[in-house]
């Protein structure tokens, strides 16, 4: 099964063009490896809205968002969206080629994401708040 699930694109993605090509190239890559996220990864790059790094709004989950979200047992995590050789479980940064992380590129506040655990199981969350990097740090 992909990454994400169909209840996922119901919801709009938007992701910079910076994130897209990065992450469509990172994608690409990693076909050989990891043929199921990166095969989820570049479903979900080719279905969104692509848009200038400047012109992206807040509270849409960008590289190096710190999202809060409610996941659906009820409790609430914090986890800061990276790039696999950034990637911390112990510092709470995910991975972009994780489902969770595929799930959150390019969801919004307020919206729902949907991803598989390793053990197959659908999990959902809302996501409550999106914190950007300090202006001038690179994504």
């Amino acid at each position: 099964m992909p990454a994400t699930t169909p209840s996922r694109y119901r919801n709009l993605l938007l992701v910079s063009d910076a994130d897209h090509n990065r992450l469509t190239g990172l994608a690409r890559a990693c076909l050989d490896r990891a043929p199921d996220i990166a095969e989820g990864l570049l479903a979900e790059m080719d279905r969104a809205r692509v848009a200038a790094a400047a012109s992206m709004p807040a509270d849409v989950v960008r590289m190096g968002s710190t999202v809060t979200m409610r996941n659906s047992d009820g409790s609430c995590q914090r986890v800061t969206l990276v790039y696999p050789g950034e990637a911390d479980i112990a510092e709470k940064r995910i991975s972009v080629l994780t489902p969770l992380g595929t799930a959150l590129i390019g969801a919004r506040a307020g919206g729902s994401v949907h991803w598989q655990s390793r053990d197959g199981r659908v999990l959902s969350g809302t996501i409550d708040a999106v914190e950007q990097l300090p202006s001038g740090r690179p994504s």
